[in-house]
């Protein structure tokens, strides 16, 4: 996307800070000549460098032996919070290797939940099903997984998300969980959930709390209305943004009774996370400052959900999102501090980052003038690209930790070049270049993709 384009981007792809659909992060346009190797690097001893340090995936299928992710393991260490990427937001491969990475977490690292960029009240229905069997997977995620989340409803994290379940009925006392740490919908569950609380721990707030709530639940289902949110005058927004920063605020600051702070704490969350969404959603998304605003303010939100998480429940969490997310490293503008940049400041080594490279492959995404879900196919990375060199490395899949790897492909991966970083939204104009060692502590390589299976409507 030209800078031009950024403040006319479709609501429903804005709902999400386009949820990488059109405007991917620590991205800057390639310039000629920039893709050559660094100076006196030969890319040959780059390879063989890399090759050293590589450790050999056998499979992406998340079913069979994890033995060959030890090392991975290893190179996790005891970080609580470790982000994984994905270089397309609609390839099986990079849905099922976290599903494997994650089951692998689980039964050897003590890892319990699993955290996606969702909204927050579409992640409680998720978890409400993945602990207790409440309602049907295939009705949750159609009417959760809409609008801009609509990539989610696919056949592979529905494996992911029944794994989970069925781990449950088999672990009742030592669960895993499911997180939506995002703040592009909050659903009428939130809002119940919140007056609920009230009326039974602060029945003298709840007449002031409905009366801030008023008007503001969905009734429609969550595609239309948060497409039909941002369509509201920029003054009806704003004013909708303070009657929820008024009810979090007021929630938060009762003291909960005796034997009553894991409830308070819980309604808190929901409450905050209705303001998050309201706050987001007040921003004037035809001004480009506005709109980079607003893609600070969301990846700052992510990551408080998370560390929130962490903190009360105890979890150590993988991370599910876009490569652009969970990096440290913002290379554009628009995205002036990413997800993984915030967990890093608040969790130092406990948060470790891991992105996917790929050399070629398939990915179902939305159409960019249309909207329309389709499948598309980019072909064998380009020479001079960060994966052009990374697929001559004998090890066909591999897993590379980034901070350790031999100095000489350090110092090559610190370099920025022309990247595979692809969003929600398709085909994008613009050329990404990342420089993968500043952006991640881990990569994983894959050396072909294909589409995942899409389950919703087109």
């Amino acid at each position: 996307m030209t800078r031009s384009k950024a403040v006319i981007i479709p609501s429903v792809l804005l709902t999400l800070g386009a949820i990488t659909a059109a405007t991917p992060a620590f991205a800057t346009p390639a310039v000629a000549g920039q893709n050559a190797p660094a100076s006196g690097r030969n890319p040959e001893s780059v390879v063989a460098a890399i090759e050293r340090s590589a450790h050999p995936l056998n499979s992406t299928d998340p079913e069979g032996s994890t033995r060959d992710l030890d090392a991975l393991g290893r190179m996790v260490g005891g970080a609580d919070v470790v982000g994984l990427g994905e270089a397309t937001h609609g390839s099986q491969d990079f849905f099922r290797m976290k599903h494997r990475l994650f089951r692998h977490l689980v039964e050897k690292k003590g890892f319990r939940t699993f955290s996606l960029e969702l909204a927050w009240s579409s992640g409680v229905r998720v978890n409400e099903y993945v602990l207790y069997g409440k309602g049907e997977l295939k009705d949750i995620a159609r009417e959760e997984f809409q609008g801009a989340y609509r990539i989610w409803n696919n056949q592979d994290y529905i494996d992911l998300i029944e794994w989970m379940r069925d781990y449950n009925r088999g672990h009742p006392k030592d669960p895993v969980r499911f997180m939506g740490n995002d703040m592009g919908y909050a659903g009428p569950e939130s809002y119940e959930r919140v007056t609920d609380y009230v009326a039974r721990a602060h029945p003298r707030l709840l007449e002031r709390v409905t009366e801030l709530y008023r008007g503001l639940a969905p009734t429609t289902d969550a595609g239309t209305y948060s497409d039909a949110y941002l369509k509201l005058p920029l003054a009806e927004r704003a004013e909708r943004s303070e009657r929820t920063r008024k009810a979090y605020e007021l929630l938060r600051d009762q003291r909960p009774a005796r034997g009553d702070r894991q409830a308070h704490l819980w309604a808190v969350q929901h409450a905050r996370a209705i303001h998050q969404m309201a706050a987001g959603y007040s921003l004037d998304i035809t001004d480009e400052a506005e709109v980079t605003k607003m893609m600070r303010m969301r990846d700052e939100v992510m990551a408080e959900n998370v560390a929130w998480w962490r903190k009360h429940t105890g979890d150590r969490i993988l991370l599910s999102a876009h490569n652009t997310h969970v990096s440290y490293d913002s290379f554009d503008e628009r995205y002036p501090k990413t997800q993984g940049a915030f967990l890093h400041d608040a969790l130092g080594k406990d948060y470790v980052s891991i992105g996917f490279t790929f050399h070629q492959g398939s990915f179902k995404a939305f159409g960019a003038d249309d909207n329309v879900m389709r499948t598309y196919r980019v072909g064998a990375a380009q020479p001079g690209s960060n994966e052009d060199t990374l697929d001559k490395v004998r090890q066909e899949d591999y897993v590379l930790d980034l901070r350790t790897a031999p100095n000489s492909a350090r110092a090559w991966l610190a370099q920025p070049r022309v990247t595979y970083n692809i969003g929600a939204g398709w085909p994008d104009p613009m050329t990404y270049k990342i420089g993968l060692g500043k952006a991640h502590d881990i990569l994983i390589h894959l050396n072909e993709v294909e589409a995942t299976e899409y389950l919703g409507t087109p």
